[in-house]
Order: structure tokens, then sequence, then C-alpha cells
């Protein structure tokens, strides 16, 4: 049997993985970047989950998940376009 903490991080932990896939395909042709963001979200949502187990771990974890990911993904992104030269 649930109780209803049990089921409002089941609920949150869903709808931060829904909104990061439905993001996910606004974009076409994500860059490194996009993906990083998407990837970084879910993952530090998860996390920041388990780790406070509170709907604010989860937002912030998504939150900083984001922009981790966001930056590995862009220095990914400027580092292939520096190996591309013309």
């Amino acid at each position: 049997m649930s109780t209803p903490r049990t089921l409002l991080k089941s609920l949150t932990l869903m709808g931060t993985l829904a909104g990061a896939l439905a993001l996910g395909g606004c974009a076409h042709h994500p860059n490194n970047a996009q993906i990083g963001t998407g990837v970084g979200a879910v993952a530090g949502g998860v996390v920041g989950n388990a780790l406070f187990g509170s709907t604010l771990g989860t937002v912030g974890g998504a939150a900083a998940g984001a922009l981790i990911g966001n930056q590995v993904g862009s220095d990914s992104d400027n580092a292939g376009r520096r190996g591309r030269r013309r």
C-alpha cells in the first residue's frame, strides 16, 4: 500500500521525466548541449529525489543537472567545431 508521500514522489519523478522527453522532441536535430540538458535534468531529478526525498530536492536536482548537462554538451559541441577546420 502506498502512502501519499510515496505517491507524490512518484508523480513528481514521472512528471519531470515526461517534461524532459517532451522538450527533447522540440529539436529536430538536437546538438550536444540540448541532449546534455535533457539527460542532466532527468538524472539530476532522480538524484535529487534520492538524496533529499522532497519535491524541492527533485526540482533543485533537475535544475542543477540541466545546467551541468548543458555545459558539458556545449563544451563537446565547441570541441567538435574546433576539430573541423575549413
